[in-house]
């Protein structure tokens, strides 16, 4: 969790796993960016449930509000949250539900994971050689990722296109090995903000303390009949 963290409920937080929906990026018409679901509050269903192992599975809603319904074409929705903790991972699974009587919705989701590290230079990515690539800091252009394992130098804000469901990711807090594994999350978002750190509330420094390892489904939206269900996940395990 950046130090520079707003708590005023218009920005969202800079740290933890925030859910983009139903849109990735920027809106029109002064919508927020990354959708409506991160600033705005979830319930909590309890109570937690903790199995005969210790693991502990808490849910979170997210339904439709009056304001959602006027941002977004009056769409009515669900979106259930399920977190599992363990001594070793911890897990991440959504759950959309299209609530409308008769009409489809287009949406793209994405788990925004922030990642605590001593040094992002020292880090390695794998899992993304030979994947194309969107780069957003060069007006979104299309290129192959050659590197066997990715490390970090500078501003990256690249989206792989249907890049593998699994990455591990090197020297990271207490310098420890960790698996990201996707399930229905096709795309892989790797986003540091390096020098416009300040841009998003980061206090001095700490983006040379993290990276955004963001699994998603956000390059080709994702159709949802009514009444249907769509239900993704990803586990972050400690190797």
């Amino acid at each position: 969790m950046s130090k520079g963290c707003v708590f005023d409920n218009k920005k969202p937080i800079m740290g933890g796993i925030p859910v983009v929906f139903p849109k990735f990026g920027s809106w029109d018409m002064g919508r927020p960016f990354h959708g409506f679901a991160r600033i705005n509050h979830w319930q909590f269903n309890e109570p937690a449930v903790k199995d005969h192992n210790g693991n502990i599975t808490g849910t979170f809603t997210f339904t439709d509000t009056e304001e959602t319904r006027t941002m977004w074409d009056n769409n009515r929705f669900k979106v259930i949250l399920t977190v599992t903790l363990t001594a070793e991972s911890l897990f991440t699974g959504l759950s959309v539900l299209n609530l409308n009587d008769t009409t489809s919705f287009d949406f793209t989701i994405l788990l925004h994971t922030y990642i605590y590290l001593p040094d992002v230079t020292k880090i390695t990515i794998s899992g993304l050689n030979s994947v194309i690539y969107r780069d957003h800091t060069d007006d979104r252009k299309e290129k192959l990722e050659t590197a066997d394992k990715k490390s970090i130098h500078g501003h990256i804000d690249n989206v792989y296109v249907a890049a593998k469901n699994d990455h591990v990711i090197t020297n990271v807090a207490g310098n420890k090995t960790l698996c990201l594994k996707k399930t229905n999350l096709p795309d892989t978002v790797i986003w540091n903000p390096w020098t416009n750190a300040k841009i998003y509330d980061f206090a001095d420094n700490e983006q040379s303390n993290m990276i955004c390892i963001e699994a998603g489904y956000v390059v080709n939206p994702y159709t949802l009949l009514p009444g249907k269900e769509f239900v993704c996940a990803q586990h972050l395990l400690i190797a």
